[in-house]
């Protein structure tokens, strides 16, 4: 196990605290969320799920942690979910597993957010990671070329065999190699202008909490 690989870890458990019985809690995706799920197994917390992905349902199901679609449940008392990239203003960059559409949809609808990473995660400003953006297939080639008319370097995400990638909810990805993101927010309303454009992977004011694990774990709460 590497180094990188204890310190999601040490995130995933310290994002315990805030989970209690009888929550309804959303449960995100990824590989330090997979370490979450392992230890609300461990601890038998009496939980409902709401997950962001058919791979997180899955092995919540082998788990034997109960799970509800989001339509049937009134609230959501917390979600906890990894980021690709997080900023000095708790802002991230999600859809590196191809889930943040159903990501942010759960986020949306949740009371807290916090957000589970480990340091090599951080970074003062956004960019460093690629930039997911959920489109259709229908017209990608003409988003794509707008893109690069832009400068922003997109890139239609391929599987293994070669083949666009197909998210959860059946549209493709495009990721934009941007390095530095001087201004999200505006780079948000542009892309949400865009025809096509399903969701984007800028996480915007939503992180409430940041867990972030390292040699000492280190949470940062929006003031």
């Amino acid at each position: 196990m590497t180094k990188q690989d204890l310190f999601k870890q040490k995130a995933a458990r310290a994002a315990l605290d805030y989970i209690k019985d009888g929550m309804i809690v959303g449960l995100g995706t990824g590989s330090t969320v997979s370490y979450l799920l392992d230890y609300i197994s461990e601890k038998e917390l009496d939980i409902t799920g709401v997950t962001t992905s058919k791979d997180t349902s899955r092995k919540c199901r082998t788990l034997g942690i109960r799970v509800v679609d989001i339509d049937m449940v009134d609230h959501i008392d917390v979600t906890i979910d990894g980021a690709d990239e997080v900023d000095a203003y708790m802002n991230g960059i999600k859809g590196g597993g191809a889930a943040l559409l159903m990501e942010k949809i759960v986020a949306k609808n949740s009371k807290t957010n916090i957000w589970i990473v480990d340091e090599t995660k951080v970074h003062s400003v956004l960019g460093s990671f690629p930039l997911p953006i959920e489109i259709m297939s229908y017209g990608s080639g003409k988003l794509i070329q707008n893109f690069e008319e832009k400068g922003y370097h997109p890139v239609l995400r391929l599987d293994n065999a070669g083949n666009p990638v197909v998210t959860d909810t059946g549209h493709n990805i495009i990721d934009l190699n941007l390095h530095y993101i001087d201004n999200p927010q505006e780079l948000a309303e542009y892309l949400e202008s865009q025809v096509g454009v399903v969701e984007h992977g800028l996480f915007i004011n939503i992180a409430d909490v940041v867990i972030i694990g390292g040699e000492k774990i280190i949470i940062k709460n929006k003031k």
